[in-house]
């Protein structure tokens, strides 16, 4: 039987959501949890790979098991298993076929900054020092709309077979935060992300709110497709896998 795992994580304590040697991450953790509950090696395939130090409001995850009995208790001891960075969220039984990456329409993440600085955001923000001109990065990141080969904002030599993505949404707004600190949120949705596009794309979108670019600028580095013209990756901290939309799970 198939069933989806709804989760979230802090990023902070792990070396990105995929498995690999020597580093902690969030799949062994919950890999490694589920085999001590299940009593057998129970892989799990997540809806995406944030990378080292990135979060997760929301991501999914599924695996195959004989019938969950109780869910309650399951939830319960698999929370315990998997330690306090990782909160499992619900059980969810999906069709056989199911997949938690290749069935998901949509993602959405979130970037915070902070224009103050808070010993309470720290960790989930990024302190810029300065003032940036937000309406010049909203007329940048509305370009990307336009865009579908996102190579100027890929990681080099990824494994990604395609660098096409459909971006739906991509704009800064107000951050209305609960320290009363000053600040701005991006968010973006696509179909797909490629690997470190988002901290790439909020990179070159400072670049260009701090007037380092202009937004001629942003679309000559769009149109170079060429990673080393972009801005640099942003602080992975303040960045939050927000939402990810299926079409079976409301």
């Amino acid at each position: 039987m198939r069933y989806f795992l709804k989760l979230s994580y802090n990023g902070t304590p792990f070396h990105g959501w995929q498995s690999q040697p020597n580093a902690v991450s969030v799949q062994q953790t919950i890999e490694e949890s589920l085999s001590v509950i299940l009593c057998q090696d129970t892989p799990v395939v997540g809806a995406g790979r944030t990378d080292t130090g990135v979060n997760a409001r929301m991501m999914y995850a599924h695996f195959d098991a004989e019938p969950v009995n109780d869910v309650r208790k399951f939830l319960l001891s698999l929370n315990r298993l998997c330690g306090p960075s990782i909160s499992i969220e619900d059980l969810i039984e999906v069709p056989a076929d199911a997949h938690a990456r290749f069935d998901a329409t949509e993602r959405e993440y979130k970037y915070f900054a902070a224009f103050g600085k808070s010993p309470f955001l720290s960790s989930f923000s990024w302190h810029s020092p300065n003032r940036l001109d937000v309406d010049a990065m909203n007329e940048a990141a509305a370009l990307l709309l336009e865009v579908k080969d996102f190579t100027s904002f890929a990681k080099l030599h990824s494994d990604a077979k395609t660098n096409i993505c459909d971006v739906r949404r991509a704009d800064w707004k107000p951050w209305d935060n609960a320290y009363g600190v000053p600040g701005i949120v991006f968010t973006i949705t696509a179909d797909r992300f490629l690997r470190n596009m988002v901290r790439a794309v909020v990179g070159t979108l400072v670049d260009v709110g701090r007037g380092k670019l202009s937004i001629s600028d942003f679309r000559e580095i769009i149109d170079a497709k060429d990673r080393c013209s972009a801005g640099t990756s942003m602080p992975p901290q303040a960045l939050f896998l927000w939402k990810i939309t299926y079409p079976y799970i409301s």
